[in-house]
């Protein structure tokens, strides 16, 4: 089985436009919650969100092309391209390079503009590039396109584990050789009139907003629900060896890959926990991986009553006593939720960490929660001895994915990959 590595990384986020300005902001504590501007929410009981602001279309296409784009494609262009610009990957067999890019709600907010169009103008005046715009496969194809890339191509759409199973999936595809890189991850930009007043039906985000960057707050025993958010992360994924031989800065290696499903509810997380369970155990078995030799976990940690209750049960299940002594922290609470790009964003997290030998932390944890007693990090990064890290996402509709990452020996270029993991008999 070929090995894999994480060579590039692109970010567009509340924190951040780029993948180090994310990382230095998420390690600062900085948060990107903020009221909203897009829109006037006057008429919202929730005025909050993660914006990603200041980034410019222009930049990653041209001003009549980026007019005809969802801007969760233009999210996904910035960080694809500037992951591949890091990776250095000009002189690679474009027709070997893959692209496995998903989104949960994809060109929501298009399809809610045409339908205005449509209603008050008449079909006739339904713009020509609404349809190849809004399908959530646009932002893979547009990758391709402004890159030249020929290998497998596909957008995966999980809800909010959309970006862990991307990331998964684009590993499987160079491990059993239908390419040699591929670039993997989530896009989302939903913060929308429609999408805002849904989540508020749904009673699940966070009402209160005295100061927004104090209203995501995971694990906390006040915590009040999420804080919806948008972004994208691109992750380059490539065969170890390759990336090794030519010298390439190996932030990780991709060393197991988990999904499975709660079967219990669409929104609410099985109170049981089986099915988290169940996929972290699925990634350490596929890794050949003992659950006590894993250092950290970027939680999913939302920020809800349920979920953070729900995915603390599943840690102890899975690692029993080794739980007290891993680390925990969620970075949604300085981004938000990006929902389909979040598993990417929390991806790069786990590769940065390995990579820098320091966890960022869940800001805004004060009171402790007797259901969710582990060490999250609390207000303040952390300086670790990493070897391996776990990244968790859960989705509506129950489906959860997490990758697994371990430290490449050696830091910088020119790196030792570890000695590989033990195949479970």
């Amino acid at each position: 089985m070929r090995r894999v590595a994480i060579t590039g990384l692109g970010a567009v986020t509340p924190i951040g436009l780029d993948a180090p300005s994310t990382w230095r902001a998420a390690v600062a504590g900085e948060s990107g919650i903020d009221f909203i501007e897009g829109f006037d929410t006057s008429a919202y009981p929730v005025r909050i969100a993660g914006e990603v602001k200041g980034f410019d279309p222009a930049s990653v296409a041209p001003p009549k092309e980026g007019r005809r784009m969802e801007r969760n494609v233009l999210l996904a262009l910035g960080a694809a391209q500037e992951a591949w610009r890091e990776a250095s990957l000009e002189d690679v067999d474009r027709a070997r390079v893959g692209v496995v890019v998903g989104s949960a709600i994809g060109g929501l907010p298009g399809i809610a503009e045409q339908h205005g169009v449509l209603r008050d103008r008449g079909p006739d005046r339904v713009s020509p590039f609404f349809l190849p715009s809004v399908l959530v496969d646009s932002a893979s194809g547009q990758i391709a396109i402004s890159l030249g890339l020929r290998g497998p191509n596909y957008a995966p759409v999980s809800a909010c584990a959309t970006g862990s199973h991307a990331v998964g999936e684009a590993a499987e595809i160079i491990k059993r050789g239908d390419a040699d890189v591929v670039l993997a991850g989530g896009t989302e930009s939903c913060i929308h009139p429609l999408v805002l007043a849904g989540f508020c039906a749904m009673r699940g985000l966070v009402v209160e907003d005295d100061d927004p960057t104090l209203a995501s707050r995971p694990f906390d025993a006040t915590r009040a629900g999420f804080v919806m958010a948008e972004g994208a992360c691109i992750l380059v994924l490539e065969e170890l060896d390759a990336a090794c031989a030519r010298g390439a800065t190996v932030y990780a290696e991709m060393l197991g890959y988990g999904a499975s499903n709660d079967a219990h509810h669409m929104a609410q997380p099985d109170p049981e926990s089986t099915g988290v369970a169940e996929m972290m155990r699925a990634a350490l078995d596929r890794a050949g991986i003992e659950p006590e030799r894993v250092g950290y976990i970027n939680a999913h940690g939302t920020s809800t009553p349920l979920g953070d209750a729900a995915e603390t049960r599943a840690i102890k299940a899975v690692f029993a006593k080794h739980a007290y002594r891993l680390a925990v922290s969620s970075t949604k609470s300085v981004t938000g939720h990006c929902f389909g790009a979040a598993g990417a964003i929390e991806s790069m997290m786990c590769a940065l960490a390995l990579h820098h030998q320091r966890l960022p932390p869940t800001i805004n944890y004060r009171n402790p929660d007797p259901e969710c007693d582990l060490d999250y990090v609390p207000n303040e990064a952390r300086e670790v001895e990493l070897e391996i890290a776990l990244s968790n996402a859960m989705g509506l509709g129950g489906h959860n994915g997490c990758v697994l990452l371990g430290r490449v020996a050696g830091g910088g270029r020119r790196l030792t990959p570890l000695a590989a993991p033990a195949r479970p008999s």
